[in-house]
């Protein structure tokens, strides 16, 4: 039975399982969930998810949703030789990958989504976007990215000398805030133009960039 994804083709979590699962070539089967016409709310899909929200995968019938722990099932279950997560008996290595993944989920996720939805979504909805919000918004991020260029100055990858989940959990949004809402993120910042180069330019990443 292939793995099944169950998404929203553009969203940024079905995204973010669907590079997991091209990195490390497991075949995976989109089932869309059509979110503009509710059908992450129908009782069927809350069955697998139960906060509405996409993707939720099922593994020859075992099911868990939430893309970040689905991505570490995958690396742990697929990923034989995979540096995306460290060694757990690598002790530093490990506590160093942990903090660049709690430095995505807890500094860079949240104003960067906020972003996409005022400079994208809304527009998209034929909402304005809230001009304010957008000036503090960008000024946190781009506080946040000061320090990444900071740490990328050090070293190659969030995490240390080796690309791990940390650096790919980014993708999806900066390549949206960059690529559609058509920020200047990146170019004034050497180091994480340079990083954002390189994991921009995996194969997997451009495979789904646009739609797992």
């Amino acid at each position: 039975m292939p793995f099944k994804i169950y998404g929203f083709p553009p969203s940024t979590c079905t995204r973010r399982v669907a590079l997991v699962c091209k990195e490390l070539n497991v075949p995976y089967e989109l089932i869309p969930v059509n979110i503009p016409k509710g059908e992450h709310k129908a009782p069927e899909y809350l069955k697998r998810q139960p906060f509405g929200v996409v993707p939720a995968i099922d593994d020859d019938g075992f099911t868990m949703f939430e893309s970040r722990p689905v991505a570490r099932y995958l690396v742990a279950k697929y990923g034989k030789g995979s540096t995306l997560v460290p060694d757990p008996k690598d002790i530093i290595a490990t506590a160093k990958f942990e903090q660049a993944v709690s430095v995505e989920n807890n500094h860079f996720d949240e104003p960067a989504g906020e972003l996409f939805l005022q400079l994208v979504i809304k527009p998209m909805r034929g909402l304005p976007k809230d001009e304010e919000r957008v000036k503090a918004l960008l000024a946190t991020l781009n506080s946040k990215l000061d320090v990444y260029e900071m740490v990328l100055a050090k070293q190659p990858y969030l995490g240390g000398d080796i690309l791990t989940l940390a650096d790919l959990f980014h993708l999806p949004w900066l390549y949206g805030l960059t690529e559609k809402a058509k920020l200047d993120l990146v170019t004034s910042r050497p180091n994480v133009a340079r990083w954002y180069q390189e994991i921009s330019s995996r194969p997997a990443w451009q495979a789904v960039k646009d739609g797992a």
